[in-house]
Formats: C-alpha cells, structure tokens, sequence
C-alpha cells in the first residue's frame, strides 16, 4: 500500500497516489489534510501510462460538516468508471484503516454524474446530514 513512506492505493486499473510536485498548482490547498487528519486528496493515475485523470479524495473543515468523500475526474476521462473505482477504493480503505462508521458525499443538485457514483458505491441519500450549503444533496456511505 506504501511506497517510499507515500499513501499509495492500486485498483485493478488505477494507482491513487498523494499529489506531487507536478501536482501543486491543482492541489495545494489540499495536501495539509494528510497531516492535520490523516486523510485527504489522492491523485487518480492511470495505472499503465502514469497519466492523470483525476482526483479522489477525504476531506473534512468547514466546507464539510462530516467527512467527505470527493472525486472528480478531467472531461476527457468521464464516463470510463475511474471516478467509481477510485472512491470504492478509498471508501474502503477509510472505513478499514481510519475505522469511520460513514462518509458523506455533497453533491451539487442537478449533477447527475456524482449522483450515479454515489449510488453505484451503495450510498444513500440522506435529506437530514448536516451540509454547509441547503441546497446540497447529501450522499451518506456506510461502513459495512
């Protein structure tokens, strides 16, 4: 799962991996997280060519009442389940490593591609999770 001390998580097609320094400029605000929580953003490789499609990623602070569990992937990567396969492997490796009993995932309404991750990982939407925004839709994971 480690190499040389990094978080690293490898699917069958994917290498999700902490943001290096070609990643800064994407990713910076984000990186602080892996030592304040013990969580944060990952970046989602292709695991045959290096290339980056994307960004995973377990967040929490005051955009995010709970923790979050967040991914987007570059337009021209939509639609290949890399979003899907990623979260799967983070999810799981949160609820196994970190011990939480849930993640959340805040969704923009009207974004119907977060919304089938969401529902393909077997998350629920729950109208009563706290959220920052009202107008958020909430998605809650459980650990099994």
């Amino acid at each position: 799962m480690s190499e040389a001390g990094a978080m690293t998580i490898r699917t069958e097609r994917l290498k999700l991996r902490m943001p290096d320094i070609g990643d800064f400029a994407a990713y910076a605000e984000n990186v602080a997280l892996w030592q304040l929580f013990g969580h944060g953003a990952l970046t989602i490789e292709l695991g045959e060519t290096g290339e980056c499609v994307g960004q995973v990623g377990i967040n929490h602070g005051p955009l995010f009442p709970e923790k979050e569990l967040g991914w987007f992937v570059y337009e021209p990567y939509e639609g290949r389940g890399y979003a899907t396969e990623a979260a799967l492997a983070l999810r799981d490796w949160a609820f196994a490593t970190l011990k939480l009993p849930s993640l959340d995932s805040y969704i923009a309404p009207g974004n119907a591609a977060s919304v089938a991750v969401a529902e393909r990982l077997g998350a629920r939407l729950d109208p009563v999770a706290p959220r920052t925004d009202p107008a958020d839709l909430v998605y809650r994971h459980l650990a099994s």
